[in-house]
């Protein structure tokens, strides 16, 4: 029972890489992106209440965020008609990030996948601004902002806690 998050987690894993099989125009591919989006809420909420969080599985939640982000950008990127300057403001957040990641790699030789509060809320905002963006940009603008935040936050939680 104590392993139910981390499957969880790892089904995660093989749904973001079935976001791959799949049309954005099919029906298929939103069940698979909204059950990765509920398992990402399910498993830490399971690891919380069974007692069995571990950073084994933080780390792998985290890889799992990376994967089902980068699958879900594979697939929709190319159809999302992005403004040029919500395309830089990404590139701000990846570089801060970035930047937090090797903060943690020389302070504490490894790095650190912070599962702060603000973090959490731009995760869930995401999930549920990317099939609004399909529409308009207002949302995953608001969801930059927050996520610019939260990135900065992340590098001072790293500089001060991990």
């Amino acid at each position: 029972m104590t392993q139910l998050p981390n499957i969880i987690t790892l089904l995660r894993i093989a749904g973001s890489m079935g976001l791959l099989l799949f049309d954005v125009a099919g029906v298929m591919f939103w069940i698979i992106y909204g059950l990765c989006g509920i398992s990402d809420i399910v498993d830490g909420w399971l690891a919380r209440k069974l007692k069995c969080v571990t950073k084994k599985g933080a780390l792998m939640d985290s890889l799992a965020d990376i994967c089902f982000v980068a699958c879900c950008a594979w697939k929709l990127l190319p159809i999302l008609e992005l403004p040029q300057w919500l395309w830089l403001w990404a590139g701000v957040i990846v570089m801060i990030k970035v930047v937090n990641q090797l903060s943690a790699l020389v302070m504490d030789g490894c790095c650190c996948f912070p599962h702060t509060n603000a973090n959490k809320i731009t995760g869930f905002l995401l999930f549920i601004a990317v099939p609004m963006t399909l529409c308009t940009v207002i949302p995953i603008t608001i969801v930059a902002s927050i996520a610019t935040f939260a990135a900065i936050h992340e590098g001072h939680y790293i500089r001060t806690i991990c």
